[in-house]
């Protein structure tokens, strides 16, 4: 790539001297360290410009002699212009070095807050997809997580009022919250209150604290005292390694879908319950809705980035028709095809954190052995 900056240089040079003294190309130098910087480093686009003034001045022993008033302006000129391109150029680099670790950062966080669900847990394959809407980030509010109990598996998803990195500290709380308890709670309700009283508790110690500082401001500029205002709306759901049924808690979430013999079915909360963290306000009766998911189902959980995306024309995202589209594939198969007709449908950018995970029954462990 180089070749071509150095080839333009020696033309124009070339060109310059052989032509008519009314007409000069020597400013067309300046060309030579753009084009470098646009693959080059600041080294290399510095040594670059030093070669096209070098040029330059040659061009100016040439033809009238460095003294003419022209040839000072067009070597001064030149000069301004290469250093303001190496410049520009070592920006670029410094701001990629930043990206490179505020991703490596996001990439961690990533992998110890929100883990990858395991393809199979007790009775159940599952798939998981994340896209989050942050440019730099690997993960934002969004979560899931599951975990076994003596009987089943547990499984939650989750959405933090707002999105970006600012919520990341409610996923966290929330997914540390589940985890140390999923397994330790006799029955969903007492999860789900158990989870709505450690969010609640978290928010109150934030309302409870100093004002906020400077550096505490949201990216709109302005200061996240609304922490009491915070609350994560989540669907917990306990299935049961044997029989044909499963427990739902939905507070506030969007319903997920189940896939039943060829048909999509939307799993409304007959008792909804508020989004986690505001259960102190109006004390929730937190009671499961019962659901068939037999082995032949296709049940998938998701978050409002997903039926909220839009396309140019501002319609939503049909995510109950591409669910059925895709009915006969495997749940990884099918997160792969929704997660990439998704990115289309919006464009390849998202507007909000975007969560899915697929679930489908498959012979139990205890039923595996009597086999």
């Amino acid at each position: 790539m180089v070749i071509l900056p150095l080839a333009l240089i020696a033309v124009i040079t070339v060109v310059d001297v052989l032509s008519p003294v009314y007409i000069h190309l020597g400013p067309l130098l300046v060309v030579a360290p753009a084009i470098t910087a646009s693959f080059a480093g600041p080294r290399l686009t510095a040594l670059v410009g030093v070669l096209a003034v070098a040029a330059l001045t040659v061009i100016g022993v040439l033809r009238d002699g460095l003294t003419t008033a022209n040839h000072e302006a067009q070597i001064a000129s030149l000069i301004v212009v290469s250093a303001m391109v190496v410049a520009f150029r070592a920006l670029q680099d410094r701001h990629a070095q930043e990206l490179v670790q505020v991703r490596s950062v996001s990439d961690a966080a990533q992998r110890v807050l929100l883990r990858p669900l395991p393809t199979r847990i007790g009775s159940l394959r599952i798939a998981s997809v994340y896209l989050a809407a942050e440019a730099e980030a690997q993960i934002g509010g969004d979560l899931y997580a599951a975990a076994r109990t003596t009987s089943g598996t547990r499984l939650i998803i989750g959405d933090v009022r707002g999105k970006g990195l600012t919520s990341l500290g409610e996923a966290a709380l929330l997914l540390g919250a589940f985890r140390a308890a999923a397994h330790l709670q006799a029955t969903l309700p007492e999860l789900a209150a158990y989870l709505d009283g450690s969010v609640s508790w978290d928010l109150a110690a934030a309302t409870d604290g100093d004002p906020p500082s400077d550096e505490e401001e949201d990216g709109t500029g302005g200061a996240r005292a609304d922490a009491g205002e915070s609350f994560i709306t989540a669907v917990i759901l306990d299935i049961p390694d044997d029989g044909s049924e499963i427990q739902i808690i939905n507070c506030g979430h969007p319903p997920p879908l189940l896939l039943h013999d060829g048909r999509v079915l939307t799993l409304d909360a007959r008792s909804p319950a508020p989004p986690l963290g505001l259960g102190g306000l109006i004390e929730p009766q937190y009671r499961p809705d019962v659901f068939s998911f037999t082995g032949e189902d296709r049940l998938l959980l998701y978050t409002d980035g997903v039926v909220e995306a839009r396309d140019s024309a501002r319609v939503f995202y049909p995510l109950t028709e591409r669910f059925q589209a895709w009915s006969a594939e495997r749940p990884a198969v099918l997160l792969s095809h929704l997660r990439r007709d998704l990115l289309h449908h919006a464009g390849g950018r998202l507007g909000d954190d975007a969560a899915m995970v697929a679930v489908e029954r498959v012979a139990s462990p205890k039923s595996a052995r009597q086999a």
